[in-house]
């Protein structure tokens, strides 16, 4: 994965026309090919003003060069900074003299990658840079630089220092039994696993939010024609998105908003009105609607509340059972119906904004919305799915004591917890997940 040898080169800013632009090297080469661009190496962390030389010593381009000497740098290697002019030929011309002079072009997430290796970032700070360029809201953003700053990591970290001090008591007692210490009878094992166990709830749950925040929630509109789907979707985004007519099946294609509920990422789809169409334009569509169905994470069900019984439980009956489904009963502004959540349903009417505030609470209680996300990490499927595997083998480890008395096993599932706890933070993670987290990386990171 990673040659101490190379030196990499990259662009660190976005593509295009703009007023600066940056180069960004790292490596053992990082001072040689200082010295033929700039003439000499700046000092280090010092802004000098230079002009970056050709082959021939003619400039290129002029800017500020900023040297970090190893290991006080972000990759913990020697890194040089060229901070020129934003056009792309320029920039072009720049990275292509430091490639001549052995540096490489850098892989995406290169430089994070390299900062991990170089134990500058622990994996859940090295994740929360890419998030922290991706966020999607402002919560999401404050979220993932509490990650990058190390509030997730500290956390994994005192959990595991939990699970570790549970560990040498019980392991000590297996393996000095001439000490005659009957750790089983000891009730403060189980206060510490209740302990462990109520961490990592807490733990989860406050990932599970920054999960959500990262990703947002895939939200599928579902109805018959006419049922007001698309009225619906331009009130959630309180913009006109979809095109609403009188004239059912005007929707005959999925139509896609990103929207905010407080801050939380909302990615809704609009279908078209799922019934028997002769049609084959209005046919594809609906085809394309059953296809976003098995993708939801929630189905948003479309209701005339003004349609017949039969109909209505006729669409419910296809809906598969999988994704959950809200129902929305629309239109109440002809039926009569108090909007509002009854029983299982919201009830509202899109036309006069009646119950429209009501769903989005119902949508956000679905995300498991917090009003107050100051203790949010922002975290990936990957951590919720370590944070479960430790939760489960530490109730194993609960189990075994309190059924079996089973000293060894019991260990043996407080060590797979501890293994799963530091998968998240790179402690002991397999080379092949490495690659795959940091080649999501935008290039130049």
């Amino acid at each position: 994965m990673w040659n101490r040898t190379d030196t990499i080169a990259a662009v660190a800013t976005p593509p295009g026309r703009g007023g600066v632009g940056i180069i960004r090297l790292s490596g053992p080469a990082v001072v040689a090919i200082a010295d033929q661009m700039l003439g000499a190496c700046p000092p280090p962390n010092r802004a000098v003003h230079r002009a970056f030389l050709s082959a021939e010593q003619q400039p290129l381009d002029d800017g500020i060069a900023l040297y970090f000497k190893a290991p006080h740098s972000f990759t913990g290697e020697d890194v040089l900074e060229l901070q020129g002019h934003g056009g792309q030929v320029v920039l072009d011309m720049v990275l292509q003299r430091c490639l001549e002079l052995g540096a490489r072009l850098a892989r995406p997430g290169e430089y994070s990658e390299r900062a991990f290796l170089n134990d500058k970032l622990d994996l859940t700070q090295a994740e929360a840079i890419a998030d922290l360029i991706d966020s999607g809201s402002e919560q999401a953003a404050r979220s993932a630089l509490r990650s990058l700053q190390g509030s997730f990591s500290a956390a994994i970290n005192q959990l595991v220092a939990s699970i570790i001090e549970l560990r040498v008591y019980v392991e000590a007692a297996l393996d000095f039994p001439d000490e005659e210490i009957d750790f089983l009878a000891d009730a403060s094992v189980r206060q510490r696993l209740s302990h462990i166990q109520r961490q990592t709830k807490t733990i989860f749950a406050q990932a599970q939010q920054g999960s959500v925040l990262r990703e947002g929630m895939h939200l599928v509109i579902v109805g018959r024609p006419n049922a007001g789907k698309s009225s619906l979707l331009n009130a959630l985004a309180k913009h006109d998105v979809a095109i609403v007519t009188d004239i059912a099946g005007t929707t005959r294609d999925v139509l896609r908003e990103h929207i905010n509920l407080d801050g939380m990422p909302l990615r809704i789809v609009d279908t078209a009105g799922l019934h028997d169409s002769a049609d084959p334009v209005e046919k594809m569509g609906i085809a394309r609607a059953w296809q976003e169905i098995d993708q939801a994470d929630l189905l948003l069900v479309i209701i005339d509340d003004n349609a017949p019984s039969a109909e209505q439980h006729d669409l419910l009956a296809q809906l598969p059972d999988k994704p959950p489904r809200l129902l929305v009963h629309n239109k109440i502004d002809l039926s009569g119906a108090t909007p509002g959540k009854q029983h299982d349903a919201l009830y509202l009417s899109v036309k006069n904004g009646e119950g429209i505030a009501a769903l989005r609470d119902e949508l956000k209680r679905h995300m498991n919305y917090q009003g107050n996300p100051e203790n949010v990490f922002i975290a990936r499927r990957r951590h919720l799915d370590a944070l479960q595997t430790s939760a489960t083998a530490v109730e194993q480890a609960e189990y075994q004591l309190m059924t079996y008395n089973a000293g060894e096993l019991m260990a043996e599932e407080l060590r797979l917890a501890q293994d799963a706890l530091a998968s998240i933070t790179g402690q002991y993670t397999p080379d092949d997940l490495l690659g795959e987290i940091f080649s999501s990386f935008c290039i130049g990171k």
